[in-house]
């Protein structure tokens, strides 16, 4: 296990308990970075995940090109919080652009804060608060022995349900035929939390392993039904079972330069939302598991616990597993 202590801008205590405790001078132009593999307690599962614990010393320009050469689905940059009182600020960006909210950057950005010794000279709390340009987004810790193992996040936005999508429109997109998409529980919906996205369920597992990203039909669809069409994506989903406790699910957003991720923290905060706002019941507490990646070689576990009071989802939260996999510095000058 390894904690890293930022003493300031250049300057970083790493403690490693095979290699102990040493400091790094970081030359000028030079950042640590530590990557993570989220929602997976197996290395070289789940979804991999940049973090950059001190980005104060990095340009604004720089940002975006740091992001496009992790080639991550995302990658993370933390800075000192506005607030004192909250953690730390955190902003995402995707090889194309920054975005507001994601789910797998948070559990992973706050598992590799939570193995820190402090986040810039506070020591580590069991809650954490990211200020981002969603909104203040809370995190619980989870541990196990005393070590930090994963996150639980709650969505910084109540659900918020955008237009209907022709099934036909989302079968072009992945390349199906319209009677793949199944309707008899819901029609194909722009839902979110903090970050858009098009769910829609599969009438069986055989439609969502054939599933394959059209780039063209993407950004036709986004033309027609976004206001901004480079984010059109779609989130595919399979019920495992009688319910929707256990679903299987793809995620695909090749206009963002993921033709596929393999673990989606915000499309599966969404998409239970959204199945909890469809419940008969209007008390309810209800948790979906969402396996994901299976179909890339990463397969991630996505616990979401979605609860419903007075007929309105009130509160959603997304949990999982982090792995460590690589640290080292990153020249951005």
């Amino acid at each position: 296990m390894w904690r890293i202590s930022i003493i300031d801008s250049s300057r970083y205590v790493i403690f490693d308990d095979h290699f102990g405790e040493f400091s790094i001078a970081a030359e000028v132009g030079m950042v640590d970075y530590v990557t993570v593999d989220v929602f997976t307690q197996t290395v070289f599962g789940g979804n991999p995940l940049a973090v950059i614990p001190d980005a104060r010393s990095i340009p604004e320009g720089r940002l975006q090109l740091i992001a496009r050469e992790f080639n991550y689905s995302e990658t993370a940059f933390v800075y000192p919080p506005d607030d004192p009182a909250h953690t730390a600020r955190v902003r995402i960006f995707t090889p194309t652009d920054e975005i507001p909210f994601a789910g797998h950057p948070n559990v992973g950005t706050a598992f590799v804060l939570g193995r820190s010794d402090d986040v810039f000279g506070k020591p580590i709390a069991s809650e954490m608060v990211f200020e981002e340009k969603a909104g203040l987004v809370r995190i619980d810790l989870l541990r196990d022995g005393g070590d930090v193992v994963g996150a639980r996040v709650l969505a910084p936005q109540r659900l918020e349900l955008g237009q209907e999508v022709e099934g036909q429109v989302v079968a072009n997109c992945v390349g199906l035929a319209a009677g793949d998409i199944a309707t008899a529980a819901h029609a194909p919906r722009i839902v979110s939390v903090g970050l858009p996205i098009v769910v829609a369920e599969l009438a069986n597992l055989e439609a969502l392993a054939a599933a394959r990203p059209n780039a063209d039909a993407f950004a036709q669809a986004g033309a027609r039904y976004w206001h901004s069409g480079d984010r059109f994506s779609t989130y595919l989903y399979v019920r495992t079972g009688n319910g929707v406790e256990n679903l299987r699910a793809r995620m695909f957003a090749p206009l963002s330069n993921i033709p596929e991720d393999p673990a989606t923290g915000s499309a599966a905060a969404a998409l239970g939302a959204f199945l909890g706002s469809l419940d008969l019941e209007s008390e309810s507490t209800i948790r979906v598991t969402i396996t994901q990646g299976v179909e890339m070689g990463r397969p991630s576990r996505i616990e979401v616990d979605v609860e419903k009071r007075g007929g309105q989802v009130e509160r959603v939260s997304i949990a999982g597993y982090c792995v460590p996999v690589m640290r080292g510095h990153l020249r951005h000058t």
